[in-house]
């Protein structure tokens, strides 16, 4: 009604009319057009091209992002994402690129609950049973093609009553849609699956969702198919199941824990920021996606890369200062206080990374409600951290006691 023409390209429509479609595109007779990957072919050249909307960009490697860049002179670009990729996420951070976070969830919507374990013919027949008694619909992933309709079989044997249809991406392109539309007019009720219902997936009565060999996706990659559920009003679950245990794979087991700890709506920003940290931030100006700072370190190399912005923006950076205080008392987090070391660690972190005072008595009062009243050596600490901001906010580079009522200041030399 808007009198706007849009263009669809991809392969359920036919060859003739993709190409009319570029064609129109390119000489600006079509306004939008809305495809896949194949809108980064060199035979799409848009006359005026004003902006390009990159929906889930995981889902694009870096050769795609370096064709998008060359679009970037001359248009806006605007990328959606539940969790973008380590490097996009850690250009967002230092301010390369902008970006906005959207953490409120749709109304009346209830987080996914997440269960890890092992492979178990029992616990399958169990989720499954209890999704259809309450009139709904199954994903089960098994990302392998090759013996897909053998799980199919298998789970066929196993519950005889249920209903069960199979779908995957080497499949012809009219027999993947009459799968989908026969699940989403609920002809059956469990689709045996590959990660072709990663993303686009809209199916507000499929509120269960089983993936085998969890431990082979990335983080991100499981995010997304999780999303494929609790699209409705209705309490939805997620089973990610493993064929042995995880306990000697330390990064298929965090992945999975960091899952299972994150289930709240509106996590993927979190999720995405643990996927930066275990997989690397990757070359920003290169064409590695991922990669590691083994040499120089993430601190320094994030120290060195906001030094290097800084100048070339013409800002002034006053130099880090890190007062080094020596007084002799003891402080310290003890592990009869904090029992889980990686608390402990976090919250040391969190106290000398700590800017101002106010973020000093914030951590004070989570540490009292978690934990209950600070033993001595904890309180001390807290005393420490707060004189370091201050010390810091004065320039001191030292302070340190000579004898009992003399104090030695050792200040930053100002230019």
């Amino acid at each position: 009604p808007y009198g706007i023409e849009v263009g669809l390209p991809n392969r359920f429509v036919k060859a003739e009319a993709i190409r009319n479609n570029l064609k129109n595109f390119t000489e600006g007779r079509l306004d939008i057009i809305i495809g896949t990957h194949r809108l980064l072919s060199k035979d799409v050249k848009p006359r005026n091209l004003g902006l390009l909307i990159v929906d889930e960009e995981q889902r694009f490697g870096v050769g795609h992002k370096e064709t998008i860049k060359a679009f970037k002179a001359a248009c806006d670009i605007l990328t959606l994402t539940a969790t973008p990729i380590p490097r996009s996420l850690h250009m967002s951070l230092l301010g390369i690129r902008d970006i906005s976070v959207i953490a409120t969830a749709p109304t009346e919507r209830l987080s996914i609950k997440t269960y890890v374990g092992q492979y178990q013919d029992d616990l399958i027949k169990r989720a499954i049973e209890q999704e259809i008694k309450r009139g709904g619909q199954v994903f089960f992933v098994h990302n392998r093609v090759l013996d897909i309709l053998e799980m199919a079989g298998r789970l066929r044997k196993i519950m005889p009553d249920v209903t069960f249809g199979v779908a995957h991406g080497q499949m012809k392109e009219n027999n993947v849609e009459t799968v989908i539309i026969d699940f989403i007019q609920q002809k059956f009720s469990v689709l045996v699956c590959t990660t072709i219902i990663e993303s686009g997936i809209d199916m507000p009565n499929v509120n269960t969702i089983i993936i085998n060999n969890a431990d082979r996706f990335g983080l991100a990659q499981l995010y997304q198919m999780r999303g494929r559920v609790g699209r409705s009003s209705r309490q939805s679950y997620a089973y990610f199941l493993t064929a042995g245990k995880l306990a000697e794979r330390e990064e298929s087991r965090q992945r999975l824990e960091i899952l299972a700890t994150h289930q709240q709506l509106g996590a993927g920003f979190q999720i995405a920021s643990y996927d930066m940290e275990m997989r690397g931030t990757g070359n920003l100006l290169g064409g590695e996606q991922s990669g590691h700072m083994e040499d120089i370190g993430y601190e320094m190399f994030l120290d060195l890369l906001e030094k290097e912005m800084a100048a070339v923006r013409g800002q002034e950076r006053e130099p880090d200062i890190e007062p080094e205080i020596k007084i002799p008392i003891s402080a310290s987090l003890p592990e009869s206080f904090i029992p889980q070391e990686k608390q402990r660690l976090a919250l040391y972190k969190s106290l000398f990374s700590a800017q101002a005072v106010a973020d000093i008595d914030r951590l004070r009062r989570e540490t009292t409600d978690r934990f209950g009243n600070l033993p001595k050596e904890a309180y001390n600490l807290f005393q420490v951290a707060f004189l370091k901001v201050l010390l810091r906010k004065m320039r001191v580079e030292q302070l340190q006691i000579l004898k009992p009522g003399v104090f030695e200041f050792r200040m930053t030399q100002l230019k």
